[in-house]
């Protein structure tokens, strides 16, 4: 005997034509103004508490001296998150700046990487490539980044950077100079 399907059950997937397979994505967190620790668990929830999202890694945080800042800029705690998601990258980009937006990020015209209470970058999702303005991936100068790159490797020391191969080649390279582990800050996936 062969099943025939329930014609009342509707696959999703079946009302728009279109898979939208699981994708791995790299966030990297940061901030150096107000509560940043706060600020960086607040970035976590708010991840977890994306529809189709889900976290499965948070790294250590550590305090790293700014990068390209202003003078006088403090000290910055950063993470990194890992992700599973059925999401465009478009629609998480937009994610990400709802979230920067919820901690009050102020984006300062004619001021390159200016204080913030929160960032929240997209550095990889899946093997998707884009250099539109608005949404660069992978993001541009992750494999500089020794806050980035570090939490990353400490998460996933085999984990690749595309076009710009190992991220323990790369963190080797630029070595981590500025970094502190933070052992005394824990941040929690609920």
């Amino acid at each position: 005997m062969t099943e025939t399907p329930n014609p009342h059950i509707v696959d999703a997937d079946t009302l728009t034509g279109e898979m939208r397979p699981i994708r791995r994505a790299v966030l990297a967190l940061g901030s150096n103004l107000g509560e940043r620790m706060t600020a960086l668990q607040g970035a976590v929830n708010a991840l977890a508490d994306t529809p189709d999202v889900w976290v499965t890694a948070v790294s250590p945080v550590y305090e790293t001296e700014p990068v390209d800042s202003p003078a006088g800029a403090k000290t910055y705690l950063n993470a990194v998150v890992l992700i599973d998601t059925t999401l465009a990258a478009t629609r998480l980009m937009d994610r990400a700046l709802a979230i920067e937006d919820a901690f009050d990020r102020e984006r300062p015209e004619g001021v390159a990487n200016a204080p913030r209470t929160l960032d929240v970058d997209l550095v990889v999702v899946g093997d998707r490539r884009s250099d539109e303005d608005h949404l660069r991936l992978p993001h541009p100068r992750a494999g500089e980044r020794a806050f980035v790159l570090k939490p990353w490797f400490d998460l996933e020391p085999d984990a690749e950077l595309p076009g710009r191969g190992p991220i323990a080649e790369l963190l080797a390279e630029i070595g981590t100079d500025g970094l502190v582990l933070r052992d005394d800050l824990k941040l929690e996936v609920e």
